[in-house]
């Protein structure tokens, strides 16, 4: 990952100490506050009732809701991202790490509207399970500073080959197994990999809001698979 700008700031792995151990807070603190955002804008919607509604909207619509929701959600988060990046406007970075927060709390809707039904334990149990988890590679990172930039590639086809299954299981209406969702949690820790060793390696020590977008975007797409291994036990 490579960003051209004429920036003043130096990429992080040729910052001094100081600088880069600032930007390093500031991204992971950026990240928190994300986190806790999420889980705040979660319970407003169920605690509304809100959650419920748009829950079974999407369920009405049966495959057709989640394409709309998938796509939308793609638009959203391609939108965030660049507002995320923006080297000239700080509120424009923090409207884009805003938006995909938000637009990632709807979309979880449904699944967390199930987990719900079924058993309401399952929903903190998989957001432990899946700290640990980021935590874990967040370490591996840390400790060998190792650049994970050459997963790029192999990410970006994998992505294209889940989104294309997800699709097709929408169209004819099959159904996407236990294994899947494995596949997916692997296919999130790869992100996970390489999101942290940009990080470290590539992002700017002024680009803390896009390094935290990114990183919860791996995270938030961990949290929906480990959760439907959790609410595929329990059925």
């Amino acid at each position: 990952m490579h960003i051209e700008s004429h920036s003043p700031y130096r990429v992080a792995s040729n910052a001094s100490a100081d600088e880069r151990g600032a930007f390093l807070v500031r991204t992971y603190l950026h990240l928190v506050v994300a986190i806790f955002a999420f889980v705040f804008i979660e319970g407003a919607l169920f605690a509304s009732g809100i959650a419920d509604v748009l829950a079974q909207l999407i369920f009405q619509f049966g495959n057709f809701g989640w394409i709309v929701v998938l796509v939308a959600f793609m638009g959203v988060g391609y939108l965030a991202d660049s507002w995320a990046r923006s080297n000239t406007s700080p509120v424009m970075q923090y409207a884009g790490l805003g938006l995909y927060v938000v637009a990632e709390a709807i979309i979880c809707i449904p699944l967390l509207w199930l987990a719900a039904q079924y058993d309401a334990t399952i929903i903190p149990a998989a957001g432990l399970v899946t700290l640990v988890l980021f935590g874990g590679l967040t370490g591996v990172v840390f400790v060998t500073r190792k650049d994970f930039s050459f997963m790029k590639g192999f990410l970006g086809i994998a992505g294209l080959a889940a989104l294309g299954t997800i699709v097709a299981a929408m169209i004819f209406n099959f159904a996407l197994g236990v294994w899947f969702s494995g596949l997916m949690v692997l296919f999130a820790g790869g992100y996970i990999l390489y999101y942290t060793s940009n990080v470290l390696h590539h992002y700017r020590t002024d680009q803390h809001v896009a390094a935290a977008l990114a990183l919860f975007s791996a995270l938030a797409l961990l949290f929906w698979y480990v959760l439907r291994i959790f609410l595929a036990s329990r059925r």
